[in-house]
């Protein structure tokens, strides 16, 4: 079994390579292994209250809307509600649908002082394919892991 600090070492070269402005980032399995090997990662949902509701969300994150749906308008209360929520020295992990709202919230994570802020790639339904299907080709849904309706 591959230590904690194996994966996330992998995940900050990642960030190097890619010169992301925050910790590192993580695929969906790695980020279960990370949440099974440490008490002090949190894991961040971002999608909308009614993506959780119609395709479904993972046990024991928390849950703060980057944007509100529908228009997905920018949650300007976003910082404060992670303040409040997240230890700024806990290993705080972003997800959202695909990536994209998860590395701007790590990114805004790493501003704001959050000392180990990762994203998540691939993000709970993972790249469309061409039919344009989510789940068939990566992210959380698609490794297997665990979630619920």
């Amino acid at each position: 079994m591959e230590a904690i600090h194996q994966i996330l070492q992998r995940a900050k070269e990642r960030a190097q390579a890619s010169s992301l402005p925050y910790s590192g980032a993580l695929t969906p399995n790695e980020v279960y292994d990370v949440l099974e090997k440490t008490s002090h990662a949190v894991l961040v949902d971002v999608r909308t209250h009614a993506e959780l509701a119609l395709v479904g969300k993972v046990p024991n994150t928390v849950n703060i809307e980057w944007a509100f749906y529908p228009g997905m308008v920018a949650n300007p209360d976003f910082p404060a509600h992670l303040e409040m929520q997240v230890d700024k020295e806990a290993l705080v992990i972003f997800m959202c649908r695909t990536g994209g709202r998860s590395h701007h919230a790590a990114t805004l994570a790493a501003s704001l002082g959050f000392t180990e802020a990762y994203n998540m790639l691939e993000g709970f339904e993972g790249e469309a394919n061409a039919e344009h299907q989510r789940t068939m080709m990566n992210g959380w849904r698609h490794a297997g892991l665990p979630w619920s309706n």
